[in-house]
């Protein structure tokens, strides 16, 4: 098997993404290691681990939807908006009905305006929020674009609400549950997430990075195709293939709009790159995995 493919991860609690990623690229050195979708020291869940030409993936699999489980404890607050901070009573707030808060749930659906965390890797000024926090300084983070596909109350017993939630890249469940708290007159903090998707790559079928060694860690690589088994795919003719292959255009009658992608496969059904709709039926080389 190629070496050069994807790990569905399932990223245990108390490590950070990186950590995770570090496991794998101690066991594949010297090929490059990337991730798609960072998660928060204290969340686990799916992390999608890109190895040798598959990293070129990553952008693609940052732009599947995500599904999260989430965890609330309304009636308290801390200024990393879970319980790594330290986590205070709310005085003044009252106990939203069961009725309001799946009332509120679809005034957070769609494209909505979300401010990331204090405590957040969000640059400023070439330094991560969370290091200026920390040392006490004033932010000012712009809210910015996110999109929530779905959500959904899976249970409300105050103070515990739980949630599951489809969204769209760059969406802070952290600040989604602060915001839908203070719609209901509240506050809460995260009590535990749990990312159960991107896209097609489900938690079921994740390994614990713990579990992987030098024997065994090439057995649970997917191959790159599955970063983008959902899109249109493309079987040129050896001829084609070579002109794509060195930089060329070619006939592609996919219907596909301008600028829509498609997966280029070899004859072995193997993913060799990708390539995008620059004009009416006709394919330019994107991407090169060969």
């Amino acid at each position: 098997m190629s070496s050069a493919g994807i790990l569905c991860l399932n990223k245990p609690a108390g490590i950070t993404s990186r950590d995770a990623v570090n496991m794998v690229q101690r066991l594949a050195r010297p090929l490059k290691v990337g991730h798609a979708g960072t998660l928060d020291p204290a969340a686990e869940g799916v992390l999608v681990v890109c190895v040798g030409s598959a990293t070129r993936l990553v952008p693609f699999v940052q732009d599947l939807p995500k599904t999260y489980l989430a965890a609330f404890l309304l009636g308290r607050s801390s200024p990393t908006d879970d319980l790594e901070g330290a986590v205070t009573p709310f005085e003044g707030g009252h106990v939203p009905t069961p009725e309001a808060v799946q009332s509120a749930l679809p005034r957070f659906v769609g494209e909505i305006e979300q401010r990331p965390p204090d405590y957040s890797a969000i640059k400023i000024a070439g330094r991560r929020a969370y290091e200026l926090a920390r040392r006490g300084k004033s932010l000012h983070i712009a809210p910015r674009t996110v999109t929530i596909r779905s959500i959904d109350l899976i249970h409300y017993e105050f103070p515990e609400l739980r949630l599951r939630i489809e969204c769209g890249s760059g969406t802070y469940i952290r600040a989604l549950g602060r915001d839908l708290a203070m719609a209901l007159g509240t506050r809460a903090v995260m009590a535990s997430l749990l990312r159960t998707a991107i896209g097609h790559f489900r938690v079921e079928e994740a390994v614990d990075p713990r579990s992987l060694d030098r024997q065994n860690w090439r057995e649970r690589l997917r191959p790159a195709y599955d970063a983008v088994r959902h899109w249109a795919t493309l079987r040129p003719d050896d001829a084609d293939l070579r002109r794509l292959l060195h930089g060329g255009t070619i006939r592609a009658e996919l219907g596909l709009p301008l600028g829509g992608r498609a997966a280029v496969l070899n004859d072995a059904g193997e993913l060799v790159g990708v390539c995008q709709i620059v004009g009416p039926n006709i394919a330019k080389p994107l991407i090169n995995l060969s």
